[in-house]
């Protein structure tokens, strides 16, 4: 039932030295998600989740962007950053939120319903992005809804685990949710987790509010990538049973290398990773740099679109 995280890969030196040579004489900086393969964030600048990565690249001093990530997150860090080239090392790097909500239906739903608020995850495409009222993230998506009044009615997408979890803690009852999910998320079974949890008593569990409410329910801590990392770091417990992606085990096993972690295989593999994000490879990173493709681009006008709810989002306190 268990699975002790990812098979970790000897770094290729010679491959690496390429890639940081090409960084340097493009200018580039080299921005990894914590879903990425141990190799990528070993030689990363900043790894981090998506918006984090997106917001710390407008600090940085740089004139392309290596987003290591999926295609969403290239394309909100071009959203911020639109003076910047950004390019990813696979243009296939997708996500099955973004493939669940396409822009379509969601226009005519906006048409049919002018004084809905959209409140639109950050994982999903720059066309839905556009069409939204503001963005949320994992970590701040109750606060975004209890932002928005009362009684007005949300439409809120495209994770319907995410959305289930908002609703409970906020209480909104006049709030729709979309039928979106995570391929890796969702399929987290609640009877693995209770075969980890007798084998692993003492260990806490911490889960991404993306997984299903069965197995939320048996969470002691429920936060994002980056909340479930620095949980871990600091809380004084010493073995914890991790109910996401299986990349986070980079920064865990860093950040704290006495304790232990646990990964709990979902029912579509034999592990707990992501096949979008393990897309991405030293080799395709080495060409992406060299010829500065595949690189987002995108309409200025649908950017400027783009970019109101995500600022939307930021300015909330």
């Amino acid at each position: 039932m268990e699975y002790n995280g990812p098979r970790f890969m000897v770094v290729n030196t010679s491959l690496s030295e390429e890639i940081l040579e090409l960084k340097k004489s493009r200018k580039a900086v080299i921005l990894a998600h914590h879903y990425q393969i141990d190799e990528i964030q070993e030689i990363a600048d900043v790894i981090g989740d998506s918006l984090e990565l997106s917001r710390k690249a407008r600090e940085l001093d740089c004139e392309v962007i290596a987003f290591c990530g999926v295609w969403f997150m290239a394309e909100t860090a071009k959203v911020l950053n639109p003076h910047r080239t950004v390019i990813v090392p696979d243009r296939d790097a997708s996500c099955s939120l973004v493939e669940s909500c396409p822009v379509g239906p969601i226009r005519n739903f906006r048409e049919r319903n002018p004084g809905t608020a959209i409140v639109s995850y950050i994982n999903t495409s720059v066309e839905v992005k556009a069409e939204s009222d503001i963005l949320c993230t994992s970590r701040n998506a109750v606060q975004v809804v209890n932002s928005i009044p009362a009684d007005q009615p949300i439409l809120f997408l495209p994770d319907i685990n995410l959305g289930n979890y908002v609703k409970r803690e906020t209480g909104r009852e006049n709030m729709k949710i979309w039928q979106g999910a995570c391929i890796v998320h969702a399929t987290f079974a609640a009877r693995k987790l209770t075969a980890a949890r007798f084998e692993h008593p003492h260990a806490l569990v911490v889960a991404h509010p993306e997984c299903p409410p069965d197995v939320l329910a048996m969470a002691d801590y429920i936060g994002s990538t980056s909340a479930l990392i620095d949980y871990c770091v600091k809380s004084p417990a010493q073995e914890f049973i991790v109910m996401t992606e299986s990349g986070v085990s980079h920064s865990l096993h860093k950040l704290a290398p006495n304790k232990q972690f646990y990964f709990v295989a979902n029912d579509n593999c034999n592990c707990s990773e992501c096949p979008y994000m393990k897309l991405n490879t030293l080799e395709k990173l080495r060409d992406a740099l060299d010829t500065l493709e595949p690189r987002v681009e995108l309409d200025p006008a649908l950017m400027e679109r783009a970019r109101l709810p995500i600022e939307r989002m930021l300015a909330l306190k």
